[in-house]
């Protein structure tokens, strides 16, 4: 029973975080059910609860998705996947994993002193950003974060950052349960935890959304600093 409620507890805050600012539930979630459930559970668990945030945002918000990046963005990161694949297999995990959390604390840092980065004008930038994730993606289930900051350099008001975010982890979300379900990965625990988890993660997508669509720019901005330095903080556990 108590891991029952720990577990709705942390896909809540999860679907909240996401809901709010168009990412984050991976790198909040994953730790601390690994921690509470086990590697084994956790992943395949996430996989069904990710593309479900995704898509009922999604299907409120499609007509704020800058497509042309959206589209770009997932292209690049599928053919980022293989290297990211044998990138893990050449360098430590912890290391890459503990360079990303530094790299995301500076990154935040860097956008609470009002030092902004370059705007860029065209979509077609996203497809580096969408390679690197890619190959992050492959090797760590980290893809998120170099999305995020082609976001802010494309400068993306909230409701767009949030709608075109969950764009491009529904249809990468659903390649990584796919290939859970393939492997053999669902088990009955897995559905059970999921069934109790859905009310709290609707209610929260409810709530974030509320929160997001009210939220002016500049203060979101000041909150997905904060996020990104405490998403970089949780890589170091």
């Amino acid at each position: 029973m108590v891991e029952l409620l720990l577990t709705a507890l942390i896909f809540f805050g999860a679907t909240l975080i996401s809901s709010t600012f168009g990412f984050g539930s991976a790198l909040f979630a994953m730790p601390l059910l690994t921690l509470l459930l086990g590697i084994s559970t956790a992943t395949p668990l996430f996989g069904l609860v990710g593309p479900t945030i995704s898509s009922i945002i999604l299907v409120r918000n499609w007509r704020l998705v800058e497509f042309a990046s959206a589209w770009r963005l997932v292209v690049a990161t599928l053919a980022g996947i293989p290297l990211g694949v044998w990138l893990v297999t050449q360098v430590p995990g912890a290391v890459v994993t503990r360079l990303l959390g530094l790299f995301l604390v500076g990154f935040g840092l860097h956008r609470l002193v009002k030092w902004r980065l370059l705007k860029l004008e065209s979509a077609r930038w996203a497809a580096p950003f969408g390679l690197i994730a890619g190959v992050l993606g492959g090797a760590y289930n980290t893809n998120g974060p170099p999305v995020v900051i082609y976001g802010e350099m494309r400068r993306w008001s909230p409701t767009q950052f949030r709608a075109t975010l969950q764009s491009y982890f529904l249809p990468t979300g659903l390649g990584i349960l796919s290939s859970h379900a393939l492997a053999g990965l669902w088990n009955e625990r897995i559905f059970q935890l999921y069934g109790v988890s859905l009310p709290g993660i609707l209610v929260a997508i409810a709530i974030g959304g509320w929160i997001n669509h009210r939220l002016p720019t500049e203060r979101f901005q000041s909150l997905l600093s904060v996020l990104l330095m405490i998403l970089g903080a949780l890589l170091w556990i």
